[in-house]
């Protein structure tokens, strides 16, 4: 009896031991809960490094340890060897715990009264929380890991190696087979696409493949060195700063032709609008040379030359309307360069300068037309160019000779094509005759000479001038018409040919160049003209035995 008694005794105890137990527990959870509530933990590699219960402006407490949780996994992914890198910079509200340049969090004036520490007392404190957990996870990363990252960097590095062998074999393989094709299509007499394929060996098939392989290469690397360079960190952002190299610029450049695109349609609208006037004014220039349109005193070579003048100062006009909507026209640099330009061409075209004002004035002044026999310095020809800076001349010879339009405005020039529409060329040549021979026999040889000459006019007649009387001969000049400027040197040659003949005939002789012997029974100068002997007998016996007869016959 006492024993049962005793049994309910401590089992009545122990209920209510676990029941005072059970209330006491739940009542210190729901203490610890409602503190839980307002603190939040910083975590770094599963260890709780200190406890945040204050808010940061409108981030709360869990979301501050969050977001700096976050920065340590970042920092220590990337950390290879912790440095004496950590530091607290103070600003005007708070202290900034760094690494290098990098924000790790901030310690304000609410969390230093929450801990009951002064702001850089707890600022120094999770510094060096901070840092001794860094060294420790440091010291923790096993030789295995870096292996293994090693390793994931050669084997990607051979992934890319066998990705270039197998796609120089596909385009190897490609290229053949392009190439048997190639070889079809030339057999193909037929085919219309023999005459698109070159006959090189490296066909048009084979440069396209080429292009595609190339291009291919490029978007592989683009896509892989990513991947390849994030298993080691000191080689993570080698891409990203290298594509961040390229972005930018491009970057830059499209949001600068953004930016134009309003500048451009000006630019567009005062292009066409040039371009339809100076249409209309080209219309115009065809219409005068084909004589639909006429303009007193207006020649129609100057039909051309005026239009490229109006051409011009069209098209400079416009680009001084563009030229404030082109981008970068208000920069420093751009001035600069446009000031050097200017200087540039303003010191090296001199000469071209003056060729080109000579060229307009040689167009409006026309001392010659393209066709016409001309005479410039000591070159003669026909001109078969006029441009604004130069004037081309094709010789007798055959001969094309290049003169600067400033020479020909310095140098006489001689047109003979000019009046042989109308009354004729004068051509004139001169001999010289002794004062034995009656000037009238000379005057009528000549002016035969000159009627017998093919090309030269019968009317007006040829007329011969007595030019001078010289110590020993007197100087006669024929003087014929013709309009055949362009066979001038043929003409030339048939009247002095006639000359000959006519005063050779008439056994007159021609004393060019004069003679200055004294006449001592030497030979004449006239062709076929033999002396009569009137040696005496003794003289030719003499004359024969010593061979002189010999010689002379």
């Amino acid at each position: 009896m006492n024993r049962n008694i005793l049994l309910s005794l401590i089992f009545l105890i122990f209920t209510n031991s676990l029941i005072f137990s059970q209330d006491s527990t739940t009542t210190n959870t729901n203490i610890v809960d409602s503190v839980a509530g307002n603190i939040a933990y910083v975590i770094f590699e599963d260890d709780t490094l200190f406890i945040l219960s204050e808010n940061l402006g409108p981030f709360s407490p869990q979301e501050r340890a969050n977001a700096i949780t976050e920065r340590l996994d970042d920092l220590a992914e990337d950390l290879i060897i912790v440095e004496d890198s950590f530091n607290i910079i103070e600003t005007e509200e708070s202290f900034l715990i760094n690494y290098k340049d990098a924000v790790i969090m901030s310690v304000t004036d609410k969390d230093a009264k929450s801990e009951g520490h002064s702001k850089k007392y707890l600022a120094e404190n999770y510094k060096e929380i901070i840092s001794t957990s860094f060294i420790d996870h440091v010291q923790i990363k096993s030789t295995q890991s870096w292996l293994v990252r090693i390793g994931l960097t050669l084997l990607t590095l051979a992934g890319l190696i066998v990705i270039f062998f197998l796609l120089g074999r596909l385009f190897k393989w490609i290229n053949r087979k392009l190439t048997e094709y190639d070889k079809k299509i030339k057999r193909k007499r037929k085919s219309v696409l023999r005459f698109i394929v070159p006959k090189s060996s490296q066909n048009i098939f084979i440069l396209l493949s080429n292009i595609v392989k190339y291009i291919l290469i490029l978007f592989i690397l683009i896509l892989y060195l990513p991947l390849m360079f994030s298993f080691l960190p000191w080689t993570k952002g080698i891409v990203q700063d290298f594509y961040g190299y390229i972005t930018e610029p491009v970057k830059y450049i499209l949001n600068g032709l953004l930016d134009f695109l309003p500048d451009l349609f000006f630019i567009i609208i005062i292009f066409f609008v040039a371009k339809y006037v100076v249409r209309i004014l080209t219309n115009i220039e065809q219409e005068y040379e084909n004589d639909n349109i006429t303009i007193k005193g207006f020649h129609k070579d100057w039909a051309k030359p005026t239009l490229n003048i109006i051409k011009v100062i069209i098209y400079a006009f416009a680009l001084i309307f563009m030229f404030p909507y082109l981008p970068g026209s208000d920069s420093p640099a751009f001035k600069g360069v446009s000031i050097f330009l200017g200087v540039l061409f303003s010191l090296g075209s001199t000469s071209a300068i003056a060729n080109l004002v000579a060229g307009i004035v040689i167009t409006y002044m026309r001392p010659f037309t393209i066709g016409d026999r001309v005479k410039i310095g000591e070159t003669m020809g026909d001109v078969i160019e006029k441009t604004t800076l130069v004037t081309k001349i094709r010789t007798l010879k055959n001969e094309e000779v290049t003169i600067p339009n400033a020479t020909i405005i310095n140098a006489h020039l001689w047109n003979y094509s000019k009046t042989t529409k109308d009354l004729g060329l004068i051509l004139h040549t001169s001999v010289t005759i002794g004062y034995d021979v009656p000037w009238d026999t000379v005057n009528k040889l000549l002016i035969k000479a000159a009627l017998n000459t093919t090309l030269t006019q019968k009317d007006p007649k040829p007329f011969v001038l007595q030019k001078s009387l010289d110590d020993f001969y007197v100087n006669y000049e024929i003087n014929a018409y013709t309009k055949q400027a362009k066979k001038m040197a043929l003409i030339y040659s048939e009247l002095h040919k006639n000359i000959l003949e006519e005063f050779n005939a008439a056994g007159i002789e021609i004393l060019s160049p004069h003679y200055n012997a004294i006449r001592d029974g030497n030979d004449i100068t006239i062709p076929g003209h033999t002396t009569e002997d009137n040696r005496n007998p003794v003289e030719k016996v003499i004359d024969k035995v010593s061979g002189k007869g010999t010689e002379k016959a």
